[in-house]
């Protein structure tokens, strides 16, 4: 049998490059041959449990930059044939190569392949795969080898609890993290007081916040037996800000500093990005200068929320510059930093610099396709982003859920609902054709007892690149067969989804019965209605919409605002009492009571919506009531609120029905200042009949017109008007010159 002593005499000076310092250092080695190499190899095997981090890190490296991890595992082979006993930690060198590289399919494959050796994976091997495909986020098959791991009778450290609690934590799975915790009491693994609350508080908070769940949050932080590290402050300061709650935020921020925490750059970046995200430009820049003020220099993350929310400002010219001043102070821009301008450039209608510079990134992330899909399918280039779309998948470049809803949509607005419908259908067909949930869970867990390692990673990898339908996208199909009146196609698609497992929103009720509305069904619409009420959906402020324009259209115009009052009611922010009383007003007549009184509760709320009161406005309009219509329009103008141009619109052409020229000019006036422009049609309209019967008024009218800036054609009109009506003028007084001199 070749011993560790026999080996160790075949490393002669003339026999091998490599010559071991008298303390075994690995930075001073040649390579002349494979030879050499595999010798190194050997050496390496028999002596890696010896070594601290250090040299097992130069290793890899060694291994990497000679790409040598093929002849190390001949190596190892070479060994256990000779009958020389592995240790785990020989195999580990190879695997922890493989997994610095991000070699995670190789690290699993020699994994998998260990006990051809004779070698057993222990804690500290099952810790290093856990760590690699945890992340990669692949949750469902790290728990999967936990399980094997505990079946195999190897004992979790607490390094694999760790990791445990990342898994469940960011897989949002609070019932496995606390089960885990529990765990770790029950085998007497309870962690020190710094890691339990860097690790274990912060995972749940983490958890807890991902639910959307942060007042629950806030008490498991208030609640905390020792004080809290800034890890877990950002934690629900991010909570907050993920919600939108800034106000809570900020409060938050401020008792952080009582306590003696600074903001750090992570702190920073989530209140910068959500101020960005609530169109607060001028406190996200604030905040931005106060980081600055306080010595924290941007990273690549800071940079691409700063370059995202200049783009959504429209200031896209100095989000561009802001990536040449990250090429300047060493900072590569990623994807999300070039999309982020891409987007932006798109935005304010300039495809094609867009495109030129998506061709200048290196790597394309299926969001970049995305963004230039969608502005394809807005620009109605749908064979482009249908071609674009095939080539990504062939690349090999998995577009996600939204890309695919991008395209349907696409294709619905392109009239194209067949081929929408069957992309939607291809979807659930690689969908199922793969196992999910629970199932899936199994399929892993059976796979790794098999010590089909590698097999259950290509599988799940394969499974976790294929995307379902959701939501959204069969609203968006039912919205398109709704718009085509084929309200059977829309039914039919609302009881497939049920079927493949989807739960219908707020949007898909409201859109189905939009569409019963459409076919002139208020049955079948009001049972939609109520079938919606009672699955536990409540209804938005669109569906309400919904009824109220149809109504409205049908000239019910008081039963549509009897709707919104009911709709108001349902609200936890308002006072049903002061609705109630609204309710009389409007019972006796006195709708401008109620317009008042509606204001004065939305601003108490703090939730003025300008469309429902729209939608009346025009109801009343639609229906011949100009006084009503008046009403809305008067109090509104008291409150200092502005109507739309559309509304101003329907009261010049109904006030000009009625020959009530006088409100109608009043009201063109009101859209003068506003600063809309009027189509050319209704100031034609307008301007024939004034010039007909109030000529000065008219002529005002037509200079305040250009003095707006209106727009060429409309002026054009105008100025023909005012010659037409001078001409009919001058026949007049000829007419009646002729007439006179006839009788004398």
């Amino acid at each position: 049998m070749l011993t560790f002593s026999k080996l160790k005499k075949s490393f002669s000076p003339c026999s091998c490059a490599f010559r071991p310092t008298p303390n075994n250092s690995l930075r001073s080695f040649s390579v002349t041959s494979n030879l050499q190499g595999i010798r190194f190899c050997i050496w390496v095997a028999l002596k890696i449990d010896t070594f601290t981090d250090e040299p097992y890190n130069l290793v890899s490296d060694i291994f990497a930059r000679n790409k040598w991890h093929s002849i190390y595992w001949q190596s190892l082979q070479l060994l256990s044939k000779k009958g020389i006993f592995l240790t785990s930690n020989s195999v580990r060198a190879l695997i922890r190569s493989y997994s610095h590289l991000g070699q995670t399919n190789k690290a699993i494959e020699v994994f998998g392949r260990m006990r051809e050796l004779g070698v057993i994976p222990d804690v500290h091997i099952y810790n290093t795969i856990l760590r690699d495909v945890s992340r990669k986020r692949l949750f469902e098959l790290a728990l999967a080898l936990y399980t094997t791991m505990v079946k195999s009778n190897v004992v979790p450290n607490l390094k694999t609890y760790i990791m445990l609690i990342d898994v469940y934590s960011k897989s949002g799975d609070m019932v496995g993290l606390y089960e885990i915790l529990n765990e770790m009491e029950k085998v007497n693994l309870t962690p020190d007081v710094l890691w339990w609350y860097t690790a274990g508080y912060t995972a749940v908070l983490y958890s807890l916040c991902q639910a959307e769940n942060v007042d629950k949050a806030r008490n498991v932080f208030n609640e905390m037996k020792c004080p809290p590290d800034i890890v877990c402050c950002n934690v629900l300061l991010n909570g907050y800000c993920q919600m939108g709650r800034l106000d809570e935020a900020l409060s938050f921020v401020w008792s952080m500093k009582k306590d003696g925490f600074s903001l750090n750059r992570n702190g920073y970046c989530s209140l910068i990005n959500a101020f960005f995200r609530a169109r607060r430009y001028s406190e996200a820049h604030a905040w931005y200068t106060r980081m600055f003020n306080e010595g924290i220099a941007p990273d690549v993350v800071t940079y691409a929320i700063m370059i995202r929310g200049l783009s959504d400002e429209g200031r896209v010219v100095e989000a561009a510059k802001m990536l040449d001043e990250m090429n300047h102070i060493g900072l590569t821009p990623d994807a999300h930093c070039y999309n982020a301008v891409i987007k932006g450039l798109c935005d304010i209608g300039l495809f094609k610099q867009a495109q030129s510079l998506r061709h200048k990134i290196s790597e394309h992330n299926v969001y970049t396709h995305t963004i230039i899909i969608c502005e394809m399918c807005k620009r109605g280039m749908i064979d482009e982003a249908q071609e674009l779309f095939d080539r990504i998948r062939k690349l090999g470049c998995v577009p996600s859920v939204v890309t695919f809803n991008v395209l349907i949509n696409g294709l619905c607005k392109a009239h194209k609902l067949k081929e929408a419908i069957d992309l939607c259908s291809n979807m659930w067909t690689e969908y199922w054709s793969s196992l999910r949930g629970p199932d899936l869970r199994k399929k892993l867990e059976q796979m790794c007892e098999a010590e089909q390692f590698l097999n259950a990673y290509d599988f799940f990898t394969h499974t976790n690149s294929t995307v379902k339908p959701d939501i959204i996208t069969y609203n968006i199909l039912i919205n398109a067969c709704c718009s085509a009146r084929d309200i059977e196609g829309a039914v039919r698609l609302f009881e497939e989804l049920q079927t493949n497992g989807l739960s219908p929103d707020s949007v898909t009720y409201g859109t189905l019965i939009k569409g019963w509305l459409i076919v002139d069904n208020e049955k079948e619409a009001f049972k939609n209605f109520k079938r919606m009420q009672e699955a536990g959906c409540e209804p938005a402020l669109s569906v309400y919409k919904t009824f109220m324009t149809w109504l409205c259209q049908n000239g019910e115009v008081l039963e549509a605002l009897k709707l919104y009052l009911k709709y108001l009611k349902s609200l936890p922010s308002r006072d049903n009492d002061s609705i109630s009383v609204l309710e009389d007003y409007l019972d006796g007549g006195q709708l401008k009571q109620v317009i008042q009184g509606l204001l004065e509760l939305d601003f108490r709320a703090k939730d003025f919506k300008l469309a429902p009161y729209t939608i009346l406005l025009i109801g009343f309009c639609q229906a011949e009531k100009l006084y009503e219509a008046l009403i809305i329009f008067f109090v509104f103008d008291e409150f200092n609120i502005k109507i739309n141009d559309t509304s101003c619109v329907h009261l010049i052409r109904g006030l000009c029905k009625e020959n009530n020229l006088r409100y109608a000019g009043m009201i063109f006036l009101y859209s003068l200042d506003k600063g809309f422009m009027l189509k050319p049609k209704i100031c034609y309209d307008l301007l024939v009949r004034l010039l007909d019967s109030q000529y000065e008024w008219a002529v005002h009218l037509i200079g305040r017109m250009e003095s707006f800036g209106y727009r060429s054609d409309s002026l054009e009109i105008a100025r023909q008007c005012l010659v037409d009506a001078n001409t009919k003028r001058d026949s007049k007084k000829i007419c009646s010159q002729e007439r006179l001199n006839y009788i004398y």
